[in-house]
């Protein structure tokens, strides 16, 4: 009997965390990830539900804030394995009891301070002043850009603190009356400065994340706002991430279309050949030929080349251009005439102007 207690105890174990999870919300339903999910895809489903689910993108929908909200308690559990595995075991209860749950904003460290595109920008004023951007170039691989990857970026950034004192702040022309006299007055502008308490400029690490999407084209830039140069009277600029594409050892990218040599021997260029290339992601592309391959034939993969940014599922043609390679060693008379005689192929010297397509 003693085995069907145990068996029993771990079913009523099961019963009450299948409850509580239950009872909690659905964290994986919510980034609409599979329970399995690694860590890029609920990273990648976070930053696509956030750009769509954005109240300032939905102001139409009165439970906007509550969706968004739900999405970033999602990403905060599941993308932290210690209260990941603590919500598999027990549910979202568990973690609020524990005092695991912060209710965070996981912009700060995935976009940056600000760093949602969107923002709240209509009720800025214009005339605030603003510090200079920041426009760096991010060197990423073909492999990146095929697959997509998520990359850190740390650096130090002036971050205005506290100091003793005041200073002038908020300085502005306006205009004054000066009365010179009975009936006689003057019009003139002069500035006129506010008292503010005095700040100072201090270093601080921060870390940011770039998802490197798949299909992301050479110069296409990621902003992450706020984080520029800082001004002391106004607002930080933003910081300007631009692709650039690492030059690659196999392959060369013309749009979503992707282009390579393979060199091939005399032989399988005579009586045809199958091979396998080993594509950006490690799957393979079979290549063959059941006939003739003359230098400069290509083949053209249809699906095999980059995914398309704006829709993944479209990928553009992988495009193969052969060479061939020549036998080195000089041949024996009678390995020409056996040659000769094999492709009984008459002699044919043809000058043209291969430049002009003729």
């Amino acid at each position: 009997m003693a085995p069907l207690k145990y068996l029993g105890f771990l079913l009523l174990n099961f019963l009450v965390c299948f409850i509580a999870v239950e009872c909690g919300r659905d964290f994986y339903g919510i980034l609409g990830v599979p329970r399995n999910a690694n860590l890029h895809q609920i990273k990648k489903a976070y930053r696509r539900l956030a750009k769509e689910l954005h109240p300032d993108k939905n102001t139409g929908d009165p439970d906007a804030s509550s969706k968004f909200q739900d999405l970033g308690a999602a990403y905060e559990v599941l993308s932290d394995q210690d209260k990941r595995e603590q919500y598999d075991r027990c549910g979202e209860e568990c973690l609020k009891k524990d005092g695991m749950m912060n209710q965070g904003d996981p912009f700060a460290s995935f976009f940056g301070d600000f760093g949602f595109p969107f923002g709240n920008q209509h009720d800025q004023q214009h005339e605030t002043p603003k510090g200079a951007n920041i426009v760096m170039d991010l060197w990423v691989t073909l492999e990146e850009l095929y697959s997509g990857n998520f990359v850190e970026i740390t650096r130090n950034k002036p971050v205005m603190k506290p100091a003793k004192g005041t200073r002038k702040c908020n300085c502005r022309q306006e205009v004054v009356t000066k009365s010179l006299g009975p009936g006689r007055f003057q019009m003139m502008q002069q500035t006129v400065c506010d008292e503010c308490p005095n700040v100072k400029l201090v270093n601080e690490e921060r870390t940011l994340e770039i998802e490197i999407e798949p299909g992301m084209v050479d110069g296409q830039e990621t902003k992450f706002v706020a984080e520029g140069e800082p001004h002391v009277d106004g607002e930080p600029g933003d910081l300007i991430l631009k692709i650039r594409t690492q030059t690659h050892n196999r392959f060369e990218r013309r749009g979503d279309d992707l282009y390579t040599n393979m060199t091939i021997s005399l032989q399988d260029a005579l009586i045809g050949f199958s091979t396998e290339i080993d594509h950006l992601d490690g799957h393979k592309v079979t290549v063959s030929r059941d006939k003739v391959t003359p230098p400069g034939t290509k083949i053209r993969k249809k699906g095999e080349g980059m995914p398309n940014f704006e829709n993944n599922n479209l990928h553009g043609f992988l495009i193969i251009t052969f060479d061939v390679e020549f036998p080195k060693k000089a041949l024996a008379d009678e390995e020409k005439e056996a040659i000769k005689k094999l492709l009984s192929q008459d002699s044919n010297f043809k000058v043209y102007n291969g430049l002009q397509g003729f």
